[in-house]
């Protein structure tokens, strides 16, 4: 089920730690994996859920701090060169641009950062030889040639260069993505939502002032509804499964991907457990979440079945909406 995305699509879950977006997102990958195991307490369910956020925010700021560790990098090969017996003249005279980035002396000085990293264990010590050889392969590209070909430089070129890093060189990094892998069950899923998350972090970023970092919710209102539909998607599974099975017609329950089933009981969970969310909102958040999880045919699937199941779910004055504009 495990589907990592495009960059181009990262635009789609951009603020995804404060966002109601990412919390669908977590809470129908821990629902697929539940009805996929057929196990798990909705207690259980609920600590792995906050648990899945924690992780989430400990590889943001991981990967927040991958620019120091590949400045420290660059400044040991400088070094290393200026210990030679016989340097060569780029070793004599080494261009010291990138390890003066100003942007990177930024992450190095942030606060927040720092106590975050400390505080959880987060560095990129223990995988010196990723770091070294990643180093290696963008000191290769022309976008860093060009950078270090500058005859000055700005705090937006500096930050603009790390962009471009974090854009172009991680995603698609199989030695990356198998690291993160070892390290937590949740990273390797999370990867692009956080380099996207960054991204937009750095373009707002603004020299001399401090880094605004995400938090795991908005506000315990967020927190609170993140609980809530799951425990009520878990609760209520077998029952809106019986749903489904009665709405579709000649096909039986097993031939429909599992993932479908997830988005679909999600999507009545919604519709029911969330009065001030409307109808329309919950069914076109599903579709979506199908485009990047499911099959090609999805979207259509389970729009029309949400569509179907919620207007019988009307029809018996089930789906009880309030506030303005919702109620129906």
């Amino acid at each position: 089920m495990a589907k990592t995305l495009s960059l181009q699509k990262k635009i789609y879950f951009l603020n995804f730690m404060i966002s109601r977006r990412f919390i669908r997102i977590k809470i129908f990958q821990l629902l697929f994996s539940k009805i996929s195991s057929e196990s798990g307490s909705i207690s259980a369910a609920e600590t792995e859920l906050l648990h899945s956020f924690e992780k989430t925010k400990d590889l943001y700021f991981l990967l927040f701090s991958l620019p120091l560790a590949l400045q420290q990098a660059a400044l040991a090969k400088i070094e290393a060169g200026l210990q030679k017996f016989h340097p060569t003249p780029e070793e004599a005279q080494p261009n010291r641009r990138f390890v003066d980035n100003a942007c990177v002396q930024a992450i190095a000085d942030d606060k927040a950062r720092q106590a975050y990293v400390e505080k959880r264990g987060l560095h990129w010590v223990e995988n010196g030889l990723f770091v070294r050889k990643l180093l290696a392969d963008i000191q290769t590209r022309p976008y860093y040639q060009e950078y270090m070909a500058l005859p000055e430089t700005d705090y937006e070129k500096d930050k603009t260069l790390l962009a471009t890093i974090f854009e172009t060189e991680l995603e698609d990094h199989e030695v990356l993505y198998e690291l993160l892998e070892d390290k937590s069950l949740y990273w390797a899923d999370d990867l692009a939502y956080v380099l996207g998350l960054i991204l937009q972090r750095l373009s707002a970023h603004k020299e001399g002032c401090d880094f605004a970092h995400p938090s795991l919710f908005k506000n315990l209102e967020d927190k609170r509804y993140a609980l809530s539909l799951l425990g009520h998607a878990m609760l209520h599974y077998e029952e809106y499964l019986d749903m489904i099975r009665q709405s579709v017609i000649n096909w039986e329950v097993d031939r429909i991907a599992t993932t479908d089933i997830a988005l679909i009981v999600l999507g009545i969970s919604e519709v029911l457990s969330c009065p001030t969310i409307p109808v329309k909102v919950s069914i076109n958040e599903m579709v979506e979440l199908s485009k990047y999880y499911s099959t090609p045919n999805s979207k259509v699937f389970v729009n029309g079945l949400l569509d179907k199941i919620i207007q019988a779910l009307k029809a018996e004055g089930k789906v009880k909406k309030e506030g303005r504009g919702l109620v129906e």
